[in-house]
């Protein structure tokens, strides 16, 4: 009999909140064999209530399989993990009695461990598996014991059955001297750093990112201002970061650096023109036309990149505006119309179909 076994447990919602399911298994640590395992759904709920249901199903099957043997818990939800070792506070009220039923099924000496999603993979294809058995007409139930499959399992993606979405998260940047000015800036003047304000902002942001579910990865604009907001996401969610300079905000050339009411003054003409036409640039910058081709592009990259996955991309007001206009199917035009708030957290869903859903906009935390 092994002395030790390794819990591994996912939740997740399509939709947050949305239809929603859990994944759960007991691994012999020395074998690998898969003593136990679970996978069924929970109705409608979001991403975290279903990873505090993984969780708790992973316990009964230890004290049902495995009660007297040492348990390490892995998860790739930071949230759950700091939360039953108690570094973090438990602020959800949902959550509160969820991680209470946890802890009266812990055994003593509990080892918590957060892992990257990509080891977390067989809970969280017991998850999908549950899922999309209800979705067929099935009990929403999978499970088993004895499993000798160890660590071989997919995880569900671009392809899979279910057409998972690939979300991307998308984060304006906290707040700079210019933002606090209301000057132009964009990628070609001053490379802001954040205010202390820019910084509170941020902390905020990557607080209520981390309250709603797994992330995958984190990739930002190189611009400094975007560099720093997305650090600090990162720091919270334990992932590094990468820069993609597909997300870098537009160029506004000789603009940069000034007020709308200074360009006015200095350019009538250019701005006049630059106000009737997407595809009329600033003096030495970029058209939203020309941005729009590049995001459209950045898009395509990062859809390729993570399928199925979510994607936190910490970037600008220009490039925000453009991904929504196209999972809206709207005019260029429509950007006009569009206003953000700087650390503002937008989500959007693409499917494997090209359909897009636009699931939160400008959410301010």
């Amino acid at each position: 009999m092994t002395d030790r076994v390794i819990l591994e447990a996912d939740g997740g919602s399509r939709g947050n909140p949305g239809p929603a399911s859990y994944g759960a298994l007991i691994r012999d640590a020395d074998t690998g064999v898969v003593v136990a395992q679970r996978g069924e759904t929970i109705g409608r709920a979001t991403n975290n209530v279903a990873e505090y249901s993984g969780l708790i199903a992973g316990l009964e099957l230890y004290r049902e399989h495995t009660p007297d043997v040492r348990l390490e818990v892995r998860m790739d939800s930071k949230l759950v993990i700091e939360q039953m070792a108690g570094r973090w506070k438990i602020k959800h009220a949902d959550m509160i009695p969820l991680a209470e039923k946890a802890r009266r099924l812990l055994p003593p000496d509990v080892t918590w461990t957060w892992v990257p999603r990509e080891r977390n993979k067989d809970a969280d294809a017991l998850a999908n598996a549950a899922l999309d058995d209800e979705r067929d007409g099935g009990s929403g139930l999978v499970g088993g014991t004895a499993q000798s499959t160890p660590r071989s399992t997919p995880a569900t993606g671009w392809s899979a059955a279910g057409g998972s979405p690939t979300t991307l998260v998308l984060v304006r940047h906290g707040v700079t001297s210019a933002t606090e000015r209301k000057a132009f800036s964009g990628s070609t003047g001053e490379d802001h750093g954040l205010t202390e304000t820019g910084r509170q902002q941020a902390d905020r942001a990557a607080a209520w990112i981390a309250e709603r579910g797994p992330v995958d990865a984190i990739v930002t604009s190189p611009l400094r201002r975007t560099r720093e907001t997305a650090a600090v996401i990162g720091r919270d969610l334990g992932l590094d970061v990468t820069v993609d300079a597909g997300l870098t905000e537009t160029s506004f050339g000789d603009w940069d650096g000034y007020t709308f009411a200074e360009i006015q003054e200095r350019w009538p003409e250019e701005m006049t023109a630059w106000l009737a036409s997407t595809d009329v640039a600033p003096p030495g910058g970029e058209s939203f036309g020309q941005v729009d081709r590049r995001i459209s592009a950045t898009r395509d990259a990062l859809l390729t990149a993570h399928p199925g996955r979510t994607v936190v991309a910490v970037t600008h007001v220009t490039p925000i505006k453009l991904l929504v206009r196209h999972a809206l199917g709207a005019p260029l035009s429509s950007i006009y119309k569009m206003e953000l708030s700087p650390a503002s957290v937008t989500t959007v869903a693409w499917w494997p179909d090209g359909n897009a859903s636009l699931r939160g906009f400008n959410i301010v935390p």
